[in-house]
């Protein structure tokens, strides 16, 4: 198996940590925050979605890719992520973008080193882990804000 489709494989169930959470969410629960905490769950989900695009872009080279993250750019819950079908639509373009441009990645690429202003210089297989473990960190807050949430 080539380095793209094992590496994949593994974001592709990591994120089952956040997805599967769809089953349960509803429109309303978005706004929900735990006590004290800046961010709700529909600013967490659509942060998600920012940061793979993101990545697709920086770090794997999606030159001509549109985005507008409006989570990083805000730094702050704006209260405007409240639509649970555009939010579903949008993770669904992020997943697909940032697979597609796994994808394009040769086994050497996986060598290259990139370098960012939020973690520094690394191969694309070391960011690679970044994407995985920044899912997996926020699929846990969403969890926790759709159990104890108001």
């Amino acid at each position: 198996m080539e380095i793209s489709e094992a590496l994949k494989k593994a974001y592709s169930e990591a994120r089952t940590r956040f997805t599967n959470q769809f089953s349960v969410i509803q429109e309303e629960n978005l706004t929900k925050k735990l006590e004290g905490a800046p961010n709700s769950a529909g600013f967490l989900i659509r942060h998600i979605g920012d940061v793979e695009l993101l990545f697709a872009k920086n770090v794997f080279g999606a030159k001509d890719l549109q985005v507008h993250a409006k989570t990083v750019i805000d730094q702050k819950d704006s209260g405007n992520w409240i639509n649970l079908e555009e939010l579903k639509s949008y993770l669904a373009t992020s997943e697909q973008t940032l697979l597609k441009i796994i994808d394009e990645q040769s086994d050497s690429d996986w060598e290259t080193t990139i370098t960012t202003n939020e973690f520094g210089t690394k191969t694309k297989a070391e960011a690679f882990g970044r994407i995985i473990s920044h899912t997996a960190y926020h699929a846990g807050q969403l969890a926790m804000i759709l159990k104890y949430g108001k």
